[in-house]
């Protein structure tokens, strides 16, 4: 992880737009070039962010999707910034839409992409990725149809495939999703569920199961 001084930062940040923010200051930049930064700060005085900061984290993840051949961002670099606080990860976006806005902007049926999603899904699961943040607004179609991710931090990969009660964990990550589940309608949940667990293999009890943490 490569320091920078506040004069670095200063000038990497030049001309930069705000694309998220808190109470605490910027989270994501969108910088001249096209490239994002995203800083993290760490929320606790005693916390493994101390040894093992969440851009780090977000790095290696980039790294082990890119092993498992998901689509996902490239990393560029990794910074500590002492001036702000702050650590960072900066990376070149990966290309296309969220699903979110995708299903918004749906004029027609969106079964065949639910049922991709869904496929996803069991690849993701089959590779032993849990992706704590998944919502359809991580989850971009890309300009060759395909799908991947964003927002990476808050992710695992193990080498074994997800067992069926940490996939329904995962599942219960999208249905907390308020504006998500508004967008899926009961024909396209059923969409998702039935190419996930055709993907997958899973047996006729995970399938209801599904079925219930999805509202079917």
């Amino acid at each position: 992880m490569r320091t920078l001084t506040e004069q670095e930062y200063s000038t990497l940040r030049d001309g930069a737009r705000v694309i998220e923010a808190d109470g605490f200051g910027d989270k994501v930049l969108l910088l001249n070039d096209g490239s994002f930064l995203k800083l993290f700060r760490r929320k606790r005085l005693l916390s493994s962010a101390l040894v093992f900061p969440y851009s780090t984290r977000f790095t290696l993840n980039a790294g082990l999707l890119a092993e498992r051949g998901i689509p996902s961002v490239t990393i560029i670099d990794n910074y500590r910034i002492p001036s702000v606080r702050r650590t960072a990860v900066h990376y070149q976006p990966l290309a296309g839409e969220t699903l979110r806005k995708v299903l918004k902007d749906a004029t027609g049926d969106s079964s065949g992409l639910m049922r991709q999603l869904g496929q996803f899904i069991a690849r993701l699961h089959e590779k032993g990725v849990y992706f704590r943040s998944l919502h359809l607004g991580n989850v971009l179609l890309t300009p060759d149809r395909g799908l991947g991710l964003i927002d990476i931090a808050d992710m695992s990969c193990g080498r074994l495939s997800l067992g069926p009660r940490r996939a329904l964990r995962n599942f219960h990550h999208l249905a907390r999703s308020k504006v998500d589940m508004g967008l899926l309608n009961s024909t396209l949940r059923k969409r998702l569920i039935e190419a996930y667990c055709e993907a997958s293999g899973r047996s006729d009890d995970f399938q209801a199961a599904l079925g219930k943490v999805l509202h079917v």
